[in-house]
C-alpha cells in the first residue's frame, strides 16, 4: 500500500550519501537520492566532501598504497548503509566528517611503512586538523584476548589513541586518531584486548609525524 514514507525511509535516504558519492548506487537509487539532496542542504555538504576525499584517495592511488585502501576506507566509514538505527547512522557520519576533515586539509602528508610482527600501515595526518586516518593491510591475528591499540608518544607524555577494529579481508580501519600535536609519533603495540593506559609490549610500528 502506497503512502507517505516513513521515517526509516527518510533515514535511509540520508544513508546512500556516501555510495553516491563513489557512484556505487543503482540508477533507481541515484534518482531518489538526487531528488533526496535537491532538498536536503546536509547531504548536499557531505556529498561534497566525500567526493573530494574520494579524489584526494584517487590520486594518493598513484603512491605505493595497499591494495584496496579506497575501498576499505570508504566501506568502513559507510558500512551501516543498510541499516536503520539512528545511533549507527549519527555515528558513520561523524566518521565520515572527521576522515574527510583529514584527507582534504590543505597540509595532509601521507606516508606508509611496515608493522613488525607483518602487515603494513599507511597514515594520513593533518597538524591543521590535529588529528590523522590510520589504515593498516595484512596484520597478524590475535586471540580474542588481545587487540592492537594505537598510540601518540611525545614531549607530554604517553596517550591512547584507540583500539584498532577487528579486520576483514585482510584491512583494518579506518581509525581517526585526534589530538596530535607537534613533537608527536605514532605507535602501534599488542595489547590486552580492553586496552591500556600505557604500552605494556613491544612497539610494532613507530613513525615520527
Amino acid at each position: 500500500m502506497k503512502g507517505k514514507p516513513t521515517r526509516a525511509n527518510r533515514r535511509d535516504e540520508h544513508t546512500l550519501a556516501g555510495a553516491y558519492a563513489m557512484d556505487a548506487i543503482s540508477a533507481k537509487e541515484r534518482d531518489r537520492f538526487e531528488r533526496h539532496l535537491a532538498r536536503c542542504e546536509e547531504c548536499a555538504q557531505e556529498t561534497a566532501s566525500l567526493r573530494e576525499a574520494t579524489a584526494l584517495l584517487g590520486t594518493a592511488a598513484a603512491e605505493p598504497l595497499p591494495a584496496g585502501l579506497k575501498e576499505r576506507v570508504m566501506a568502513a566509514v559507510f558500512g551501516v548503509s543498510n541499516g536503520s538505527m539512528q545511533q549507527q547512522l549519527d555515528q558513520a557520519q561523524t566518521s565520515s566528517q572527521q576522515i574527510a576533515a583529514v584527507l582534504t586539509a590543505q597540509d595532509a602528508v601521507m606516508m606508509t611503512g611496515p608493522v613488525t610482527g607483518g602487515g603494513s600501515a599507511t597514515i594520513v595526518m593533518s597538524h591543521a586538523r590535529h588529528a590523522l586516518v590510520f589504515t593498516a593491510q595484512g596484520l597478524r591475528a590475535l586471540p580474542a584476548s588481545r587487540g592492537y591499540e594505537l598510540w601518540l608518544i611525545g614531549p607530554d607524555g604517553t596517550r591512547s589513541a584507540g583500539m584498532l577494529p577487528t579486520g576483514s579481508h585482510d584491512m583494518t580501519g579506518p581509525v581517526v586518531a585526534s589530538g596530535l600535536r607537534q613533537g608527536d609519533h605514532l605507535a602501534l603495540t599488542d595489547e590486552p584486548a580492553g586496552g591500556s593506559a600505557r604500552p605494556t609490549a613491544s612497539m610494532m610500528l613507530d613513525v615520527d609525524l
